[in-house]
């Protein structure tokens, strides 16, 4: 597994328009779709990574108590599934299932979306406003696989929480870390 940090992103960047397949309910989503005038979440993702699998559980108890609260949320998966099957949508499907995922998952074929945002790994983490609007892009937290730190999701909290009460995130924002997604 190759350490890969996220590429620090712009802030107030607009976000990407997309339209893509998810596997997981068998249609074409967009990129507006789960957008709210408080916050939007899209989350880089994978099936077989090991930074992903580490936070699979805490990144569905994270979406089933935010998005009532407010956050839209899209997972993407952009990785080579030629080289990597493991991230077929078909495990796509599995993983959703398994981890009781209650965002679209959407499967990104021709890598667009992913260079369109910068994603850089898995998982990775863009925090959009109201207007789409770039206000965080960094960790889930510090917790990595086989580092002993307890998952809590501290620092997408914060962010999440300062947007849905009408202000803006710290500056201070920590890259998230992963497997580099896996290019074509």
């Amino acid at each position: 597994m190759a350490r890969t940090e996220s590429k620090m992103v712009e802030l107030g960047t607009k976000a990407a328009e997309f339209a893509l397949f998810s596997p997981t309910e068998n249609r074409v989503i967009t990129s507006t779709s789960q957008e709210t005038d408080k916050a939007t979440l899209i989350m880089f993702m994978s099936c077989h990574c090991p930074f992903v699998k580490h936070l699979n559980t805490a990144i569905s108890s994270f979406a089933n108590e935010y998005m009532p609260k407010g956050l839209g949320i899209l997972a993407i998966n952009s990785n080579d599934i030629e080289k990597y099957p493991d991230d077929s949508p078909e495990n796509m499907i599995k993983q959703s299932e398994e981890f009781g995922f209650t965002f679209p998952y959407l499967f990104d074929e021709t890598q667009n979306v992913a260079k369109e945002f910068g994603a850089q790994c898995t998982p990775d983490f863009f925090l959009f406003d109201g207007d789409m609007k770039l206000r965080y892009r960094g960790q889930f937290d510090e917790s990595r696989p086989g580092n002993g730190v307890p998952i809590t999701g501290k620092d997408l909290r914060q962010a999440v929480d300062a947007l849905l009460n009408n202000e803006l995130p710290s500056l201070i924002q920590k890259p998230s870390v992963g497997c580099g997604i896996k290019w074509k």
